[in-house]
């Protein structure tokens, strides 16, 4: 059964500013690297976008570039561009020259993102927002022995 959200309201928020945690350590993907379809290294996972009131993971931050955090960028990518997870990298079908001319993000100006926010991002990349009709929650691309078991009752975001 899906779940659709009708309201405008915040609906994601970074992992970090939750409280909650992922259920499995193995599958917190914050610091790997990203690798583009091409298998270019475009940076690094710094952060999850979830989707609070569902505990699904809607959202990847990417930072890429500078030099001890000057001058770096920030991207954001539906997860359902995710195509495969390793230990120390993600994959995503995507470009690197696609990516790094993705709508803008600027993690200290935005404050209270709405629906509206996070639309373009899925436009971009030919993607449906996960509050649209027959949105389906991508398959995460982990083995069978990486899978954590999700307890319902728990205080803990599920896995990807």
């Amino acid at each position: 059964m899906t779940t659709h959200h009708t309201s405008t309201s915040i609906e994601l928020q970074k992992l970090d500013d939750t409280g909650l945690t992922l259920d499995d350590d193995r599958q917190d993907i914050r610091g790997r690297k990203l690798i583009d379809g091409a298998g270019e290294t475009i940076g690094h996972v710094s952060n999850l976008f979830i989707d609070a009131a569902e505990r699904k993971v809607r959202m990847l931050e990417v930072r890429a570039g500078g030099f001890l955090g000057l001058g770096d960028r920030h991207f954001l990518l539906p997860v359902d561009a995710v195509t495969r997870v390793e230990d120390d990298a993600v994959h995503v079908n995507e470009t690197r020259e696609r990516i790094v001319h993705s709508p803008g993000y600027d993690p200290h100006l935005v404050e209270a993102p709405t629906r509206e926010y996070w639309e373009p991002f899925y436009g971009y990349y030919g993607l449906p927002p996960y509050w649209g009709n027959d949105y389906l929650y991508p398959g995460f691309p982990l083995s069978l022995e990486q899978r954590p078991t999700v307890n319902e009752h728990s205080s803990h975001a599920q896995d990807l």
